[in-house]
């Protein structure tokens, strides 16, 4: 029973291209976590602003929000391991050149914001296409376990990445974790060059912004998926906590920076927790089921967070809030790319990485213009029940993102 419990191990053993493709995902999302440690600490070095470190955000999103359509059509039209081969080039040659840049001294921070963007560029692309690797590597079995164990890949890197971050800042500066983010995408290479060949399946996308329609004319007409993006939006629109823990740890602990800290932390053990325990969600015949209870306990958890009367009840509460999530990310991609056909899942995999990338920024807004008329505590907990409230309506307004099943090959 415990090892049905624990995350199914089996893409890694019986796909040695996913595997490749997973260790350098490992190496290259722990790169990309310090080199934004690196830009931030840059930027705060060179302006003392935070309008200036709110631009760097600025600069990762403006990119993938403008271009992200359009690099998802490309996707569904080229071989799509060369186009990953391509759009990693371009991240690692950003990457060499902001570390060229971090041994100078008097870079504009404009120069350096340029080389985010331009990294962003190539994220537009890069992000989308790999997201259409898993379903091509592993039968749609595993396709929740590959999804989970990248998952894992992407949360270790979220808390080993900054820490390590840090210790390469104060001893080499920030060329130095710019450095060791570009030798990390000699793994992601190694990743890419063994895959097979990734053409698309059935009809290739059109050119332009005809391909761009097509893609979105197909998210409008499949309840499935589009309940399954409405669902994400619900979660992170109505419901983003970060903007709020400096306020509620003012309001409620103090401002104590110890508990601060602890907010962020508490919410990626939470997700460390469910995906080293994912057995007991990726193995159910129901995804849709399992992504809508998910997005509804990330909505349930934060509100508790507002209303949590302690330090240790709070962090319990957002333990339960970054499991919850991770939930409900990792079945809501399973969802969406078992119900895209092959020829269509570039620009579908564009569509749900705008939806992450803008719905969370959105969401922060929400929560400190509300928090600003009102409270912290308030934002919080309405938050958490207009989440609530909108994942019920999203699933009962769509009956076949409860009963889908993943078809058996």
């Amino acid at each position: 029973m415990l090892t049905r419990a624990l995350v199914d191990l089996a893409p890694l053993r019986t796909s040695p291209p996913f595997r490749r493709l997973w260790l350098g995902r490992v190496f290259s999302g722990f790169g990309a976590q310090m080199t934004l440690v690196a830009v931030m600490f840059q930027v705060w070095e060179q302006t003392r602003s935070t309008v200036w470190t709110g631009a760097v955000g600025l600069a990762q999103a403006v990119p993938v929000i403008a271009f992200g359509l359009f690099a998802g059509s490309l996707v569904d039209r080229v071989d799509r391991r060369k186009f990953a081969l391509v759009t990693t080039a371009g991240q690692a040659g950003c990457s060499v050149l902001l570390a060229v840049q971090g041994f100078l001294v008097n870079v504009p921070v404009l120069a350096v914001l340029a080389l985010v963007a331009a990294q962003s560029c190539f994220v537009a692309g890069g992000g989308p296409v790999a997201r259409t690797f898993v379903p091509r590597l592993l039968p749609p079995g595993q396709l929740p376990a590959g999804l989970a164990l990248n998952r894992i890949a992407f949360q270790g890197a979220m808390l080993l990445g900054p820490a390590v971050g840090g210790l390469v800042l104060g001893r080499f500066g920030v060329g130095g974790c710019y450095v060791v983010d570009a030798l990390t995408f000699g793994m992601a290479f190694y990743g890419l060059v063994g895959l097979p060949e990734m053409l698309p399946g059935g009809e290739p996308s059109r050119p332009g912004l005809g391909g761009v329609l097509d893609g979105l004319a197909f998210l409008v007409r499949t309840p499935v998926v589009r309940g399954a993006l409405l669902t994400d939006l619900a979660a992170t629109v109505l419901s983003m906590p970060i903007s709020l823990f400096p306020l509620v740890n003012a309001e409620r602990f103090d401002g104590d920076p110890r508990t601060l800290g602890l907010f962020l932390s508490a919410v990626a053990a939470g997700g460390v927790v469910a995906s080293v325990f994912s057995g007991t969600f990726t193995r159910r015949p129901r995804p849709g089921r399992v992504m809508l209870a998910g997005s509804a306990g990330w909505g349930a958890a934060l509100a508790g967070f507002g209303l949590a009367p302690g330090a240790w009840p709070a962090l319990a509460c957002l333990v339960v809030a970054g499991a919850a999530d991770t939930v409900s990310v990792v079945s809501r991609g399973a969802l969406v790319q078992l119900a895209t056909p092959d020829a269509l899942l570039g620009r579908v995999a564009a569509a749900e990485q705008i939806v992450g990338q803008a719905g969370p920024d959105v969401g922060n807004l929400r929560g400190g213009l509300v928090a600003g008329a009102t409270s912290g505590a308030f934002a919080l907990v309405s938050g958490g029940l207009l989440c609530i409230a909108a994942v019920v309506a999203v699933g009962a307004a769509t009956p076949g993102l409860r009963r889908f099943v993943p078809p058996a090959h």
